[in-house]
This record gives structure tokens, sequence and C-alpha cells, in this order.
């Protein structure tokens, strides 16, 4: 039995990268699963039958538009009808667009802060009455370093993170006598597909090899010059899920290779 058998996660964004990798260690440690985004669906439906044969555990799928309040509302109603009361809501899902201020297009603005902020709001609201209730329940939001520091162009991207971090502080302060915990993660690059196509795109935009971008664009301000790994995210979520974790609540938890060391 693993540390988390009978709870149940929905894993935002979880059918691929970050959010799959952290939906595939709670499996594996007995979480029942509700994987959530977008993909082919029979690329998905493959990767929710071999995740529950591999863990072991029930895992389902919901497609919702994490952009669409209600849509979050009946993801979290269909995670408790097919798989049980959710114990554990990790919030993952988000994009990213680059851009100065001054030409930032609005639409890119509002879709930013609606699915890496208001996302987060909108599935916490529809988890904690469930959670208090049953005195225990965790929150985990997958911030990012950005939302502790900032860089250029990202006006949109680090205005979330750094909402999704003060969202995380409320939400710990209400619900701290209740047994609920609420944490954000706050990743430095990580080695997803997403990332891999972002080495491409940067490598023929500048004219230089892909060695030179990781090196010199993307891991310049991670002092371990590494890029951080999706176990890694994985085990720390469900460190954070466990009874051990109790006390830490409220928490911006960097794991960034040291970038915000600086």
């Amino acid at each position: 039995m693993g540390q988390l058998a009978g709870k149940v996660a929905i894993v935002t964004g979880s059918t691929s990268g970050i959010g799959l990798g952290i939906a595939e260690a709670l499996a594996e440690a007995g979480a029942k699963v509700m994987l959530n985004g977008l993909g082919d669906a029979a690329e998905i439906e493959k990767i929710r039958s071999d995740l529950a044969e591999r863990s072991g555990v029930e895992v389902a799928y919901s497609d919702a538009n994490l952009m669409d309040p209600d849509a979050v509302a009946a993801m979290v109603a269909e995670a408790e009808q097919k798989l049980g009361p959710v114990d554990i809501l990790v919030n993952n899902a988000g994009i990213q667009f680059v851009s100065p201020v001054e030409e930032f297009p609005r639409e890119k603005w509002d879709a930013i802060i609606a699915l890496n902020l208001s996302a987060v709001f909108h599935g916490t609201k529809a988890v904690l009455p469930g959670m208090k209730a049953r005195r225990w329940g965790r929150i985990v939001n997958i911030a990012s370093a950005h939302g502790l520091v900032a860089s250029p162009f990202k006006s949109a991207y680090v205005a979330a993170k750094h909402g999704v971090l003060g969202m995380t502080k409320v939400v710990a302060l209400e619900c701290g006598e209740y047994g609920v915990t609420a944490n954000s993660i706050c990743p430095g690059y990580v080695h997803t597909p997403l990332v891999e196509k972002q080495i491409d795109e940067q490598a023929k935009a500048h004219g230089i090899p892909r060695e030179e971008v990781v090196k010199k664009i993307m891991l310049e301000p991670q002092p371990t010059k590494e890029f951080v790994g999706v176990d890694e995210l994985g085990a720390f979520t469900v460190f954070l899920c466990t009874d051990q974790a109790r006390s830490i609540t409220g928490a911006a938890l960097p794991a960034d290779g040291g970038w915000t060391a600086r």
C-alpha cells in the first residue's frame, strides 16, 4: 500500500510534461487520479489506461476547459462521482506568451490570467467544502520561479504566478484549523516537451546551436546549470500530500536549481 492509498487526486494540465509526471507519482503512491488536459483523444486514453495498469489504481480523465468556471466545478463533481471525494488538488495547467508590455495582446493577457490564476481559484473553491468537512485536504499549486522573481516580456505569466502565491497563502490561513494545507511549488526550467520545443525555436530564431540556447539562455539563471527533473516535482508533490508534511502550509517552495537564491 502506498503512502496515499485511498486518496483521490485531481491534477490539471496532466496529459504531458510536469502535470503527467505529478499524476504518475501520485498514482504510484496509491492515490486514485483524475487527469485533465488537452491532446489527441486516443493518445490520452492510452496514457490513462497505461497509468492505471502500471500503478494498479483507478485513473479517470476530464477534458474540462479550465477557463470556464462551470466546467471546473463540473470536473470536480465528475471526479467525486467516478473516484470518490477529492482529497488532493494539484493546480498545474498553464500557458505562456512573451511580449513587451506595451505590445502585449489583451486577449493573451486575459487567457493567461484565466488559466494560470483564475482556474486555481475556481478549482480550490470547488474542493474546499468537502476537504474542510472531512478535515483533510492538500492543495498544491505549481507556480514558478516567476512567482518569486520577474523576467522581461512575461508580464501576464509573472503577474499570474505571483497571484497564485497570494491565493495559496489565503487558503492556508483560512483552512489551517481544518487539516487542509495549501502550498506552491516554484520550479525553474523543467525539461518537458514544451521546453524542448522552445529550445528548437530559440536556436532557429537566434541562429545558435541548441546547446548554447540551453546553457546561455535557459539555464543561465540556475546555478546548478541543470534542468529541474519532472521526477523531482512528482516526489515533492507526493511529500506535500503526506501527513508528515501537515505543518507545511502557505509556503512558496522553490525547486529552481538556486535561481531565486540570487
